[in-house]
């Protein structure tokens, strides 16, 4: 259990956080800039939360910020940790680091994605 925290729930909640801030930003830019405005306007009116994360974007993404950071750092702080002796665990244990590899690449992706559309997509588009 600890070795699923260390290596793939720090990553798990950083992807969590990212995915709010695609979310928050870059969807309803996608739809509108795609001409699907009705589309945006009836989902805001049956997800009321969604306006809320748009017009605080930026704790949005300080949080989230702040969560990547923490698992980037947790991941290279246990980079050279060592895996168990047992074969079977050792297998699982690779595992795991590769899991939240990927998955702390996909948060850090979906990040920049959302930080894009939130902070500078406006400004180069229109």
């Amino acid at each position: 259990m600890r070795l699923l925290m260390r290596e793939a729930g720090a990553p798990a909640l950083a992807l969590f956080a990212s995915s709010a801030t695609l979310i928050c930003c870059a969807l309803p830019a996608l739809l509108v800039t795609i001409g699907a405005g009705a589309v945006m306007a009836g989902l805001a009116s049956n997800a009321p939360g969604l306006v809320a994360l748009g017009q605080h974007k930026e704790v949005l993404f300080a949080g989230a910020g702040v969560l990547l950071a923490a698992a980037f750092l947790a991941r290279w702080l246990t980079r050279n940790a060592p895996c168990p002796a047992d074969p079977k665990k050792a297998r699982a244990c690779a595992l795991m680091r590769a899991v939240g590899g990927w998955i702390l690449w996909t948060a850090l992706a979906l990040y920049l994605i959302g930080g894009f559309f939130a902070f500078f997509a406006a400004d180069l588009l229109l």
